[in-house]
């Protein structure tokens, strides 16, 4: 960066050429930066940063605050403003990258000022890495530190330098301190199953505890969705088409639902450092069997999540092959009849090997009307009786309770010095088998019959164009196994080409 200046010579008073002022930024002497900051209106050229490092309020006002209280200093010392740096709600101390610390590093490299205004210099730095840069920054090129609240900092001294690594190691320790209480007390909030603060789950109120009942209604609801075979996309378009927002008022998606979905506070279980605390005092919009069987399906590995896995067609994936077995895929196919254009057509086709195709829309009209007919039979509700698995819920959730109260009692025991790691791996061992076995149970004990909204329903066409695609593929798959067959050749009985006899329909 090359400067060109119209000034006079500092000692003799003669005028300048411009090539006498050329000079790097970055090798900027405190003479040329004082004919400049002459230039710019008689005073110092300075900067100003602020930090916050939670904004609680979301509204900026720690840093505007901040900011007051250097322009006051500047007008005390006589310093003219260039450029004030913010980085708010962004912590010194969590390593996180400070876009503005950053920038004002480099103008200061620059020489576009010779002063730094802050609040107190731990706004600057609170890690003796970052103080050290800072001052290799500063002292070569004369930069002087002033802060509101821990008064005149010199780096280019000796004195000043220890001062300023002194305050760090202060400031450092201050905030370990903080951290230390902050693990403790989060350590007894989950031990009385507290609310630990934070941004307002969706769901409750801002205290954490107070349910929102039409939000519970909206929880329960999506549990019921993905328990019939919904997917996440469809429940969050669905949301998104009603107007439902998220508890910061953004449109859900299914990244953000499966977050939401996954909770255990949706059961009434404080969750603390990644693991199941114990029991909250908020009420949970789930029963944790429902809960447990959510988190089975939406952490199954075999699940398909991306976009390009999502399901088209009611039968892609379902339909099976008459010949090898091997389920249907969608595809494009094309006839050619004598004395016609060629005819494209939607198709169901073998996946392995081509051994025949389907008209895709004659198959599903054909599936789909065969799931009515079932439906509107005097029997129908049998579809329902006939397929729950007994478990034993309660059984499993006071197995889980007990393995609870067994592993806190070792684990106080361990505290004390009651007993040893390798008594307390052995004592233990049989509880979280226990607790493990109880788990598994209550993850298989909520059965959602994706038919229940079918069955009994007095328009049961209307309730079947109800549900997403996705619904409907969960009903075809409970109901049914679908298997499609050579179909007869040549027009069929009553004019047309379609055969039903080569769909085969055998019901679970």
């Amino acid at each position: 960066m090359a400067l060109e200046l119209p000034f006079v010579s500092l000692r003799s008073g003669k005028p300048l050429r411009k090539t006498h002022l050329k000079c790097q930024a970055g090798a900027m002497s405190p003479t040329i930066r004082a004919a400049i900051d002459t230039a710019a209106g008689g005073r110092p050229s300075a900067v100003i940063y602020c930090r916050i490092s939670r904004d609680r309020e979301g509204a900026g006002l720690g840093v505007a605050r901040q900011r007051e209280d250097c322009e006051q200093l500047a007008t005390q010392l006589g310093l003219h403003v260039v450029e004030v740096y913010e980085d708010n709600d962004l912590s010194a101390y969590s390593g996180k990258p400070r876009p503005d610390y950053r920038r004002m590093l480099e103008d200061l490299r620059a020489g576009r000022a010779g002063t730094v205004l802050a609040w107190h210099t731990d706004r600057l730095h609170r890690s003796p890495a970052e103080l050290e840069e800072y001052i290799d920054v500063c002292e070569p090129l004369r930069i002087e530190t002033r802060t509101v609240k821990a008064g005149h900092l010199d780096l280019t001294t000796a004195t000043g330098r220890m001062i300023a690594r002194q305050l760090g190691v202060q400031a450092r320790y201050e905030v370990e301190r903080m951290v230390e209480r902050q693990k403790r007390k989060r350590d007894e909030m989950a031990q009385k199953g507290q609310h630990f603060g934070g941004r307002r789950p969706f769901g409750w109120e801002a205290d954490g505890m107070t349910p929102v009942d039409l939000e519970f209604e909206h929880i329960r609801e999506a549990a019921r969705s993905v328990l019939a075979g919904a997917s996440l996309r469809s429940i969050a378009a669905g949301w998104v088409a009603r107007g439902v927002k998220t508890s910061t008022g953004g449109d859900w998606t299914a990244t953000e639902l499966r977050r939401m979905l996954l909770r255990p506070r949706n059961a009434g279980i404080v969750q603390h450092r990644g693991k199941e605390a114990g029991t909250a005092l908020w009420t949970g919009a789930l029963d944790e069997a429902t809960w447990r069987s959510v988190c089975a399906i939406l952490t199954d590995p075999s699940r398909r999540i991306t976009p390009g896995n999502t399901r088209k067609f009611l039968g892609s994936g379902l339909y099976l092959c008459g010949v090898c077995g091997q389920t249907m895929r969608a595809a494009t196919s094309n006839s050619r009849n004598p004395g016609s254009e060629t005819r494209f057509w939607g198709a169901y086709r073998c996946r392995s090997l081509k051994h025949l195709s389907r008209q895709r829309e004659l198959v599903d009209d054909h599936v789909q009307l065969a799931i009515l007919e079932r439906l509107s039979r005097p029997d129908a509700a049998e579809l329902l009786a006939e397929r729950e698995d007994p478990v034993d819920i309660r059984g499993a959730q006071t197995d889980m309770r007990e393995a609870r109260a067994t592993l806190d009692e070792l684990a106080s025991a361990l505290g004390a010095g009651a007993m040893d790691m390798r008594s307390w791996q052995v004592a233990s061992e049989a509880a979280r088998a226990r607790l493990a076995g109880a788990e598994t149970v209550l993850s298989r004990a909520v059965k959602v019959n994706p038919v229940a909204g079918l069955v009994g329903a007095e328009d049961p066409e209307a309730a079947w164009n109800g549900l997403d695609l996705s619904r409907q593929r969960a009903v075809v798959a409970y109901l049914m196994t679908v298997t499609l067959l050579p179909a007869r050749k040549g027009r069929q009985p009553g004019g047309g080409y379609w055969d039903p006899s080569s769909v085969r329909i055998e019901w679970k």
